[in-house]
């Protein structure tokens, strides 16, 4: 037998609940007392769940022509706005995620590592928590950013993405 590296999970304490700083900042911002900075700079910090559902493979018929599922396959969601632009959906939680679709699969990964998936899979956003209670995208510059690991900041009556100093 040999030795094998099983890898440590990424959040071992995760209960499934929003991390604090994201859920105030969607509140804030529903209720008009936030700003989408404010999201931004919790989402770079925070967990989310992306869903992962079956979807079916191939399809053999039984010896009276009826079909059946020979295999499925498991794929995270990608979801097509009328303007024909691709979204991958996150989630901040297990009930948001549970709200949207009960039998999805919750994948726990940094904003960071959804957003390069949603650039790899062709998508121009993360559409976070589409159920509600606080549908939020990140799209464009915005995405790339979160994707490279820059920092949002605060500049002038602005903000600004920052490139972190080289590892």
């Amino acid at each position: 037998m040999r030795d094998r590296d099983i890898l440590a999970p990424a959040f071992p304490d995760d209960t499934g609940a929003a991390d604090s700083g994201l859920a105030h900042a969607l509140s804030a911002l529903r209720d008009g007392t936030g700003t989408a900075y404010d999201v931004m700079a919790a989402l770079t910090r925070a967990r989310l769940l992306v869903p992962v559902v079956a979807v079916l493979g191939e399809m053999e018929l039984d010896e009276h022509g009826r079909a059946h599922d020979k295999s499925a396959d498991m794929a995270t969601v990608l979801i097509t706005g009328a303007d024909g632009r691709q979204a991958l959906l996150a989630f901040t939680s297990l009930e948001t995620l549970q709200s949207w679709q009960a039998d999805a699969r919750p994948v726990p990964v940094s904003a960071r590592d959804a957003a390069r998936a949603a650039l790899q899979d062709g998508a121009s956003a993360i559409v976070l928590d589409l159920a509600g209670p606080v549908p939020f995208p990140l799209e464009g510059d915005d995405l790339v950013a979160v994707a490279s690991g820059w920092e949002l900041a605060r500049v002038g009556g602005g903000s600004a993405w920052i490139r972190p100093a080289a590892e």
